[in-house]
């Protein structure tokens, strides 16, 4: 894996043709849950989770996905329409550049991919206990992850298998596949797909899929005034 290289953002924002844009924030409770920023249809689905922390977690996640977009297109965040395209992955209505992106979460952890023009994909995940990676690989990747993990020391089998997991996943995000037809459309076209680890730490793996490969990976660290997207 290459070394991820998180810097502080630039003052002002700007997406460069060409370039994919990837930050990381953190979702802890010392920050507003931003819900003054949501649609009122987000507002409605952060009160529907079942636990009131992951709630304010969902909403930390899309307010800062808010003002990130509100900094790029030097909008008012709470103006912006987001929309869900097929499979659930979210879209820009109406927005004056063709600005693509993606986020996930996990935890206190979310990431934020964007782009200009050109499909994106993020994934971050932590391990799971008492998984059997090998069947899983089997089931979800394919066979020929299967075997490369079955080869491996049991002791590096999960680690391995979450860094092909978030691979395969930031690529099926990218191809905007969903359940059920994502593993074929993710072999068809992953291939083509450009596919990048993240360092993230904590145990956790991430990984970042563009349409075509950027002349320039930025990471940013998301924090307040990033930008001017995180007051």
């Amino acid at each position: 894996m290459t070394s991820t290289h998180w810097a502080t953002p630039p003052a002002a924002l700007e997406l460069a043709p060409g370039c994919v844009d990837v930050w990381q924030a953190e979702l802890t409770a010392h920050l507003p849950a931003g819900a003054e920023l949501l649609s009122a249809e987000e507002a409605a689905r952060a009160a529907r989770f079942m636990r009131a922390a992951d709630g304010a977690r969902w909403s930390r996640a899309r307010a800062i996905l808010r003002r990130l977009l509100g900094a790029y297109l030097r909008a008012d965040p709470r103006s912006l329409r987001l929309e869900i395209a097929g499979h659930g992955k979210p879209v820009l209505a109406d927005a004056p550049i063709d600005v693509r992106f993606n986020l996930s979460h996990s935890g206190e952890i979310a990431l934020y991919a964007f782009a200009l023009g050109i499909e994106v994909g993020v994934d971050l995940e932590r391990a799971r206990a008492s998984l059997d990676t090998v069947r899983a690989a089997r089931r979800m990747i394919d066979a020929r992850e299967a075997d490369r993990l079955a080869a491996l020391d049991p002791a590096e089998r999960s680690a391995a298998f979450l860094r092909a997991w978030v691979r395969h996943e930031a690529a099926v995000k990218c191809l905007g596949t969903g359940i059920g037809g994502e593993r074929v459309a993710a072999q068809a076209g992953s291939a083509a797909l450009w596919v990048r680890e993240l360092e993230v730490g904590g145990g956790a793996e991430a990984a970042v899929a563009a349409a075509a490969e950027p002349r320039e990976l930025r990471c940013w660290l998301f924090g307040p005034g990033s930008g001017g997207a995180g007051s």
